[in-house]
């Protein structure tokens, strides 16, 4: 479904507001694209703790390990917090990791989302459509 105006407008208040709107998430995910670091968007992804618990070798496979295409760029801090926390996996195994590429996207990212064309041409557009009753 396309985003409301309104939608759109609430994205350029704050990052979370961008991340808790699927279309919103959807947007930001392309713009990650374009800057090729999607793998952020798609670390972060995985939020639902018993999903994480299931699947915490798949995501560390694919996120984590420095053998991955899609690796995740972490502080050895929270790299070696990890690799102990993976002895034992966990709903928390990967919770500084994900605060921290979260923070990573919120300074990094999101400014940048907020004043390229994609975001303005999607805004531009949303907001030059009738609204409907």
């Amino acid at each position: 479904p396309k985003p409301t105006a309104e939608e759109v407008r609430l994205w350029g208040q704050s990052f979370d507001k961008l991340m808790h709107c699927p279309t919103g998430r959807s947007a930001f995910r392309q713009f990650l694209r374009t800057e090729f670091s999607e793998e952020n968007m798609l670390f972060c992804k995985e939020t639902n703790k018993s999903v994480i618990e299931e699947k915490a070798r798949i995501i560390y496979e694919d996120y984590i390990s420095i053998l991955s295409p899609k690796e995740v760029s972490l502080d050895s801090r929270v790299r070696e917090v990890i690799n102990r926390n993976m002895l034992e996996p966990t709903s928390h195994t990967f919770d500084d990791a994900q605060l921290q590429i979260y923070t990573l996207m919120q300074r990094d990212s999101y400014p940048r989302f907020m004043n390229s064309p994609v975001y303005k041409n999607l805004l531009k557009t949303v907001s030059e459509q009738p609204v409907e009753s």
